[in-house]
């Protein structure tokens, strides 16, 4: 079982602390989630750097950022440029994560974190022995917007409670 505390503090402090995002598996498509929850993220101040293979092999980008085949040629890059990698986010399928583990290990990241559905509890074990924080299950976007007020859209978090359907929305 893992060790970190999946708990408010802990993701609040994750979500505070790790400003770089390494998105591993980021679609260039708009409609997929990985695309959309990284999208908001870096509306809201922080840096996203695409690891996705296929579109790296062509040169190209996701949302204004270089993408990458892997997150130990992303962590280069940045290195290059005085800076690194907070966070590996995987938007993989739980057996594509070990060596995504290896990686955020080897790369010095503060925390390695699996979106809904991903578990694997070895990966994240070694990950937690290397000093890594490991949060499985959770979606980063989610969590950002519950603890930090990103739920105002459509009367969420308004103290207004209505079964009226808006005429006009809100944007």
């Amino acid at each position: 079982m893992l060790h970190t505390p999946d708990t408010i503090s802990t993701l609040r402090h994750l979500l505070t602390a790790c400003r770089t995002i390494a998105v591993v598996g980021l679609s260039p498509q708009w409609h997929r989630p990985s695309y959309f929850a990284a999208k908001y993220m870096q509306a809201h101040g922080y840096r996203i750097v695409p690891v996705n293979p296929l579109v790296a092999r062509e040169g190209g980008q996701i949302l204004g950022e270089a993408a990458y085949a892997s997150v130990t040629e992303a962590a280069a890059a940045l290195a290059a440029q005085g800076q690194k990698i907070d966070m590996v986010d995987c938007f993989r399928k739980s057996e594509d994560i070990p060596p995504l583990a290896d990686e955020a290990v080897a790369i010095g990241a503060q925390c390695l974190w699996l979106q809904l559905g991903v578990f694997n509890e070895a990966a994240g074990l070694r990950a937690e022995a290397a000093g890594l924080q490991v949060i499985q299950n959770r979606c980063v976007k989610i969590e950002h917007a519950r603890l930090f007020g990103g739920l105002g859209w459509m009367g969420v978090n308004t103290r207004v409670i209505s079964a009226k359907r808006l005429r006009q929305l809100p944007y």
